[in-house]
């Protein structure tokens, strides 16, 4: 526990005051901004910088040159540091009791400049790992020029308090029969899709995708002639030069892109579909030369009732009649049944998509029905869609004769 102090004893709903080490410490590596709060030459100053803590010591990140960090040079710098995060808006029926729910941290203290070379590199390596773990050996370290230039503020957390928001609406009595809504807007900081800067050619690092159900996870799966990856956004030029072809196509519910742009659209808007959970993207990639080859992916995924579809795949001109799409399917059907625990696996296709719907049944699916006016297709007509699925008491026959194939 931090013992309270003058300055971190509340006036007013002290029931809402924490002392716990683990609250102040949970609030404060959540957050990933804070602000400063200092006096200089009798002006008052507040900054907005980055923090991480390491054990009971609070570092601030700022450069050499900046006023504070000026300020802070020998015996240090009297500050006041806050971190809020801001848990949802509480609307009642009154104006009055109107509020929010949050969580936050107050700390009070002298902070002094970090010169020790080592320390300070300890301490710029934990702000980078806050970022994403394993992301200090995922980039390159500061040069000696560039440590020099950055300055680092260490905080002792000695007075230092949270203070937590947390529940549903308090209105008075008298206000109970109004006719307006009331409750909670809960609100979360999530992270978007990954945005890979120009000329990225590496894959977005696990640490940046969302974490989450193993059926939603777009896990790498190799074979011997193909190799499934997450589909990434710098996948996108390979795949343009793949699948420049219109047969390849000709029965999609997507049609073939003019140009990059339009295909970065279609890859960006499946990891949209990723991010909201309606669909697990890969990229297939040959095993042999390495090159990207074309897509596909699960959707439908129903984790309760332990289904998923196999689609959206198109495949470059190059991989048709060599296995690859038979492979790849082995692997995902793999996935589905034997890792995922899958009841069912659904397969959509263009009635009349010949080819497709012969392949599926190589497969070992079974035809269950033809759905009507299912999807429009690119040019605007409406397409009829056969449906095929294969239940987990069929995957052993079917695995036995896929895998015959294979060989």
């Amino acid at each position: 526990m931090y013992a309270p102090a003058a300055r971190t004893t509340a006036t007013r709903e002290r029931e809402r005051m924490a002392y716990d080490r683990s609250v102040v410490h949970s609030i404060l590596d959540e957050a990933f901004h804070c602000a400063a709060g200092f006096v200089v030459d009798g002006e008052p100053r507040v900054l907005p910088t980055l923090h991480v803590r390491i054990g009971d010591t609070l570092y601030l990140h700022g450069s050499t040159g900046s006023r504070p960090l000026l300020a802070a040079r020998g015996e240090g710098l009297r500050v006041c540091v806050t971190v809020t995060l801001l848990d949802g808006l509480v609307l009642a029926r009154s104006q009055f009791n109107h509020s929010a729910n949050y969580r936050s941290v107050v700390a009070h203290g002298v902070a002094t400049l970090v010169t020790d070379e080592a320390t300070k590199r300890e301490v710029l390596t934990a702000l980078v790992e806050k970022v994403g773990a394993g992301r200090s050996v995922d980039s390159r370290p500061p040069t000696r020029r560039e440590l020099a230039e950055t300055a680092v503020l260490a905080l002792p957390l000695v007075e230092v308090s949270a203070r937590l928001r947390t529940g549903g609406v308090i209105d008075d009595d008298s206000d109970m029969e109004l006719p307006h809504w009331a409750g909670v807007l809960p609100l979360r900081l999530i992270p978007g899709i990954p945005e890979p800067d120009a000329g990225v050619a590496a894959p977005t690092p696990d640490y940046l995708r969302p974490a989450g159900s193993p059926w939603l996870e777009p896990a790498p799966l190799r074979g011997e002639n193909v190799v499934l990856e997450p589909l990434d956004l710098s996948h996108v030029d390979e795949l343009l030069k793949a699948t420049a072809d219109a047969e390849v196509w000709q029965h999609l519910s997507a049609r073939q892109p003019r140009d990059r742009e339009e295909l970065a659209a279609y890859v960006a808007g499946a990891l949209a579909e990723h991010h909201r959970g309606e669909r697990v993207p890969w990229v297939q990639r040959s095993a042999r030369t390495g090159e990207v080859l074309g897509t596909t992916s699960f959707y439908e995924v129903d984790p309760a009732r332990r289904s998923l579809a196999i689609g959206h795949t198109f495949l470059g001109r190059a991989a048709w009649r060599t296995g690859v799409n038979t492979e790849a399917k082995l692997l995902l059907l793999t996935r589905a049944f034997e890792t995922l625990g899958a009841e069912r696996v659904v397969w959509h296709t263009d009635i009349r998509n010949a080819r497709s719907q012969a392949a599926i049944e190589r497969l070992g699916a079974t035809r269950e029905a033809v759905l009507r006016h299912h999807r429009i297709r690119p040019d605007g007509s409406w397409r009829d869609t056969v449906q095929y699925a294969m239940l987990a008491e069929d995957w052993p026959a079917a695995s036995t004769a896929l895998r015959d194939r294979m060989t």
